[in-house]
């Protein structure tokens, strides 16, 4: 596999729009961290790491409006891939669907999202969008 995050997020898109309400992802450090900032802005209800004998899995349940059943989720974009990579500083940080989406970037200081990044004054490779 030549891009494990952008499989990541296909697997996601594909269960969402498949209306699954739990998704098994291969575990990674980079996904784990993806997971955890997916959990901590609301965009899925729960995750859970399970251990496995060949490998570990990242369990996610999806989150979905209680009356609607639309997804929390509406976009997951891919900006940076391994034959292109898109670079940022604090300057030109990326503002997605004008703050109301997150971009998960990669930062010396871990994986953070864009406003975090704006605080801690660093920039990096942009991930992806999430809204």
């Amino acid at each position: 596999m030549t891009d494990p995050i952008a499989d990541y997020l296909t697997r996601i898109r594909n269960a969402v729009n498949a209306g699954h309400k739990i998704v098994e992802i291969p575990a990674s450090r980079v996904k784990t961290e993806l997971t955890r900032i997916l959990h901590e802005k609301g965009y899925i209800l729960s995750y859970r790491i399970e251990e496995g004998k060949p490998s570990n899995t990242i369990k996610i349940a999806l989150k979905y409006h209680p009356e609607t059943k639309r997804p929390a989720i509406k976009k997951l974009i891919r900006v940076s891939s391994p034959g292109l990579r898109r670079y940022t500083n604090v300057d030109n940080m990326p503002r997605v669907l004008n703050g109301l989406g997150i971009a998960i970037i990669s930062t010396s200081r871990g994986i953070i999202t864009d406003k975090e990044a704006k605080t801690l004054n660093v920039g990096g490779e942009i991930m992806c969008y999430v809204y």
